[in-house]
This record gives structure tokens, sequence and C-alpha cells, in this order.
């Protein structure tokens, strides 16, 4: 089964491992607003066997936020995650049917509540079927329910408050992860009334970088990478658009470097919209 922090299994992995009683697989797909597509839907009618699906979009986020698909309290975390038949000694792989896209995020929001044992699918489900993985197509029955208990780790998310203290104080790195114009404030942003641009000091990586055909690239590949954008002496910051390829990017520094990287769960759909926080271009 998944070692204590084993962070990626390959699809012949899942394959050899999918009977194990311990194993839960967990579908994160999502896809970006505007889409035709409904992931859950698909997951209804398509999945590897046993999945369940987690929305972190429509279900399981702070319901409090206007932001989109916040991470939510610990306790709507563990009444959601025991409701999907998931408890604390569960070895959870999650994929998504993009190959390595949304993942990621679902990925982090386990590992920021404290579940020792959680890795992704590379290449999520396009791999499975390039290797003949069993695929269910007939109506999903409910799990039955666990007892889950989370336990928050406060050095893996960052708010916005935190961060301009960070930035203005010169003790936090940002790697914002969208696409280079976007950051350079080129291109308007996606989001209505969101500024286009960066946070001061930032450094850019768009995502993209880190995979190549749904999966990610070899650890020295990343390395060279990873390694001129984080800080050696700082703690480091991902952002995105909404959260969730900064997961991407964190997910990269643990399995290729062993780093771990805080999360700026609002990104750039809050720090854009907030006229207080400042932006620049380049």
């Amino acid at each position: 089964m998944l070692q204590r922090n084993e962070v990626l299994v390959s699809a012949e992995w899942l394959r050899d491992n999918l009977n194990s009683p311990q194993l839960k697989l967990v579908d994160a797909s999502w896809f970006m607003p505007g889409t035709d597509r409904n992931a859950k839907s698909e997951w209804f009618t398509k999945r590897i066997p046993d999945a369940v699906y987690f929305d972190f979009d429509g279900e399981i986020y702070d319901k409090s936020s206007s932001l989109p698909h916040m991470l939510p309290s610990e306790e709507q975390f563990e009444n959601a995650v025991g409701a999907l038949g998931i408890s604390n000694d569960d070895h959870i792989v999650v994929y998504d049917t993009a190959g390595i896209f949304s993942a990621p995020r679902v990925w982090w929001m386990f590992k920021v509540m404290g579940h020792e044992h959680v890795a992704l699918l590379d290449g999520g489900m396009p791999a499975w079927e390039v290797i003949g993985g069993e695929i269910v197509k007939d109506a999903p029955t409910s799990p039955e329910p666990e007892v889950y208990r989370a336990s928050l780790d406060r050095e893996g998310v960052i708010d916005a408050n935190a961060l301009l203290s960070g930035i203005e104080a010169g003790t936090l790195n940002v790697i914002d992860v969208r696409p280079a114009d976007r950051f350079s404030g080129s291109v308007a942003e996606p989001r209505p009334g969101v500024r286009s641009g960066h946070m001061p000091g930032a450094k850019n990586l768009p995502f993209p970088s880190l995979t190549e055909n749904g999966k990610f690239k070899s650890k020295e590949v990343l390395a060279e990478l990873l390694l001129p954008v984080l800080s050696d002496d700082l703690p480091n910051v991902s952002s995105c658009g909404s959260g969730v390829t900064a997961c991407t990017f964190a997910l990269a520094a643990e399995w290729a470097l062993g780093r771990k990287v805080t999360v700026y769960d609002g990104s750039w759909s809050e720090w854009g919209s907030h006229t207080a926080l400042p932006v620049v271009k380049d």
C-alpha cells in the first residue's frame, strides 16, 4: 500500500493494488466555469471501480465565502469526508479525468487537513484507460459512512492578510502559476471585476510547464523548473486563479524536491478583486 507521504502513484501501481481493503479512490474532476461538462455527472456513468466523487466546488467548500471553492472548516471537512466512507486510516488515491488538473487540489485539501496517506494518480483517468484499467458505468451505490477527524495544518494555507504582511515585510516568496500574459497583466482576467497583473515581488511559473501528456515531468526536469523560483530562505507560497492549480505547484515541489509549499487559497480571484491589495504590471 501507500507509504507515508507518498505523493504519486502510477496506473500500473493502482491496477496492482486496486483490491486492497484500505485503498479509497477519489474522483476529483472539475471543469472551468463556462464549459459544457459536469464532472459529477460524468463520474456517475464512468469511473474507476469504487471511486467516490469529491465535489470541492459544489459541496465540500466554505459556503460562507463569496470566493469559489475555498477550503472548508475542519468540521465541514470531517462531515463530508466521513459521509464518503473515508476514514483516517485509509490510503487515498485521487485522480481526475483530465490527467492532471483538479486532482492536486483535493490531494492538497487532504494533506492540509492532516491526512497522511494520500497520493495522486499520475496521468489520471487517461493513464488508467491506456493500460486497460477497469471502468465502471453502472450507477454508484452509497458508501457506508465513517468517522473522520481533521487537523488543519495552519502552515499549509495562507489568507490575504497574512500574505500582504509577508509581501510588505519581504518575509515570503510568492510563485504565481497563472499563464504569463495574465501574470504580466497584458490580458484581461476571465473573472469580471478582477484586476490584471500580479503581486509585488511575485515570480511566475505557469503550471502547464510542470506536466507533459497529462503526467508530471520527471523529478529531474521539475527540479530545473522549480529551483529558480523557490526560495531556500523564505517560506514559499503558490498562487493561481482560484486556488486549484496552485496546488499542482505544491504537489510538484513536494514530489520532486521534498519541499513544502503553502497555498494561497483565495488566489487571484480574491487578490485581484480587492482594490486595497497592491497589484503591479510588467
